[in-house]
């Protein structure tokens, strides 16, 4: 009996808009599971207490049934966790990795992969992010934050003109996997942009376009792992880029010099930190053209898929995904 493995509790899907994403991370993360002989239970919190009967529904692209956030609610409040010892979540995005689900986890006294509460939260609001970045030290790109109460046309445009300047990024303040995002050229942009946001966040972010290189440091049990570089073959690294096998290319370690891999790993560490995140998570940079760094955000249930990046930095210092599946879970316990 002292020998006997942990139950663990798979959560996948959600309510996001990156629901079907995190069904991906699932997927992955299961068959992790399973070769490391893991008793595992799955569970889709959107659906409540109508969960599948079939492994192949929780990951199919129809629907099983209803999905709702009060569906989250009853879910992690049944009994369908009664009998497990740590909750693996691969949820991504708004109202999974912002402390929503963390905190009902947390009222239930179960152990749970990822940043805590606060962290979760911090880290997602990405407005907060940036002002904590820069309190410890870590470069950041200028930004302002817009709302439907304060969106004004002229406005906006003049604060772009005075702070940040065409082109620049307009995104969703708390969403991940750039859902919402556009790269805005000019004047003509900005509208469109600012409600494409607001249809995915209370706030939209203003920030400065940083032209360069994109840069991601994945962070496993406080230590960070080796720079990545992600080369999109065409355009942003945006959603399409993301999730589409071949839209992009990985080098890990990026092709830079070493001085600035030890900053950027630095960085990282400190931005992990700042937020007070723990386990694992991914933390986004873009690099100019004189190698100068800035951060974008920390990613703390960073993707778990095939394309994903956390599991590509693991590889390339020996670690297999079953193994970086296995010690997630053992920082845990």
């Amino acid at each position: 009996m002292m020998n006997k493995k942990p139950k663990v509790a798979l959560l996948v899907g959600g309510t996001s808009p990156e629901r079907q994403v995190s069904k991906m991370s699932g997927k992955g993360v299961l068959g992790a599971l399973n070769i490391l002989q893991y008793p595992t239970k799955i569970i889709d919190p959107a659906y409540g207490l109508n969960q599948p009967n079939l492994e192949e529904d929780f990951f199919s692209e129809k629907e099983y049934g209803e999905v709702s956030i009060r569906n989250c609610i009853d879910a992690i409040n049944s009994n369908l966790l009664d009998d497990v010892d740590v909750v693996f979540s691969t949820l991504h995005g708004k109202w999974a990795e912002d402390g929503t689900i963390q905190s009902l986890l947390e009222l239930r006294g179960l152990k749970y992969t990822g940043s805590k509460v606060l962290a979760s939260a911090l880290a997602m609001d990405k407005e907060m992010s940036k002002v904590i970045f820069r309190q410890a030290g870590v470069y950041t790109a200028d930004w302002f934050s817009v709302t439907e109460k304060t969106l004004d046309k002229n406005v906006v445009e003049k604060e772009i003109r005075r702070l940040i300047d065409f082109p620049c990024i307009i995104k969703p303040n708390d969403q991940g996997s750039t859902v919402g995002l556009t790269f805005v050229k000019d004047e003509s942009e900005v509208t469109d942009a600012i409600k494409l946001a607001l249809q995915f966040s209370t706030k939209a972010l203003v920030e400065k376009y940083i032209p360069g290189s994109e840069l991601t440091v994945a962070i496993l049990v406080n230590k960070a792992l080796p720079v990545l570089e992600i080369v999109p073959k065409s355009g942003l690294y945006d959603y399409e880029h993301k999730y589409t096998s071949g839209m992009s290319d990985y080098i890990v370690p990026a092709k830079i010099p070493d001085d600035v891999a030890k900053l950027a790993q630095h960085q990282a560490l400190t931005a992990f930190h700042a937020l007070n995140c723990e386990g694992y998570g991914r933390v986004d940079f873009r690099m100019n053209n004189q190698n100068e760094l800035y951060c974008l955000e920390v990613n703390t249930l960073p993707g778990m898929t095939p394309l994903s990046l956390v599991p590509k930095a693991a590889r390339a210092v020996g670690i297999s995904f079953e193994e970086l599946v296995n010690t997630i879970i053992k920082q845990v316990l």
